[in-house]
């Protein structure tokens, strides 16, 4: 996984004060232009607050990838033109829609889509997250995104019997950027069940996280917290921001924003009504 768990790196980590970022700013410095960057699904911990933040400094470029889906996160960044390759799955606003700013980007070719599947996404990030280049896949074979994904190889087995497979080229994105309940005092964080978030932060070079609250006492030492914790030394930065998955969910936490989510649906259906939504909410410079 290119970062091994031991007992001497545990024992620098708890010998260490964290030192938890200034701003959200501060801790989402390493995202820079023409970055690619890894992010999670819409109900994993979307950190929504340090999206804000990227298209507020003007961040360009990026190659953003979504495991395996996104929805406001990825609509609003395509927007605001911060995103030059996209590779996931699907964005959709659910049960408010299509993502408007996503769907006229592809109609207008302004961004580049590398289309792929949930399982393929998985597979991609584990592939870094092992440290090997490549990772096979079968349930992609007879399916039409092969056409469109010359990086993706089909080949006969190497032990036989006629049975082709999907070999997948290695994601190692620069930064994972994500939102997670808590982290203690030694850069511990909290993701609980959200177990693609330990292989988003595994597979990247640096992960960046925005939390609600600091844990009083190290995580890796209360059991009922340990399973779900990641240690310290996959963490480049953490910043303080509460409610900062809104107006998305945060599981077990606090549930998404409808009306709001209703509300961005309707203004981002236009190019009018996106840039009044970003006035509003994102540089806000008008009442919320």
């Amino acid at each position: 996984m290119g970062k091994v768990v031991t007992a001497q790196h545990r024992a620098i980590v708890q010998a260490t004060m964290f030192q938890l970022a200034k701003s959200i700013d501060d801790a989402i410095a390493p995202i820079v232009d023409g970055c690619m960057l890894v992010v999670p699904r819409e109900v994993s911990g979307v950190p929504m607050a340090a999206t804000r933040a990227l298209i507020r400094r003007g961040v360009k470029r990026l190659h953003l990838v979504a495991l395996p889906t996104s929805s406001m996160q990825a609509d609003l960044l395509i927007g605001t033109g911060s995103v030059e390759t996209l590779e996931t799955s699907a964005v959709s606003l659910g049960e408010f829609g299509p993502a408007p700013r996503f769907a006229a980007a592809i109609i207008s070719g302004a961004i580049k889509m590398k289309d792929a599947t949930c399982p393929a996404l998985h597979a991609a990030l584990q592939a870094s997250e092992k440290g090997v280049p490549f990772m096979p896949l079968r349930g992609l074979i007879g399916s039409d995104v092969l056409k469109y994904r010359n990086d993706w190889k089909v080949i006969d087995s190497p032990f036989g019997n006629a049975d082709p497979i999907v070999l997948l080229p290695a994601i190692k994105p620069d930064v994972a950027l994500i939102h997670a309940p808590m982290a203690d005092q030694f850069g511990n964080l909290w993701i609980g069940q959200q177990r693609e978030l330990a292989t988003m932060a595994h597979a990247a070079d640096k992960t960046i996280a925005t939390v609600e609250k600091i844990y009083e006492g190290n995580l890796l030492d209360d059991p009922t917290l340990a399973a779900g914790t990641l240690p310290g030394f996959y963490i480049e930065s953490i910043a303080l921001a509460e409610r900062g998955a809104w107006p998305l969910g945060l599981p077990d936490f606090y549930v998404a924003d409808s009306d709001h989510l209703a509300e961005y649906a309707r203004m981002a259906a236009t190019t009018e009504g996106f840039a009044d939504y970003l006035e509003r909410y994102v540089y806000e410079r008008r009442a919320a």
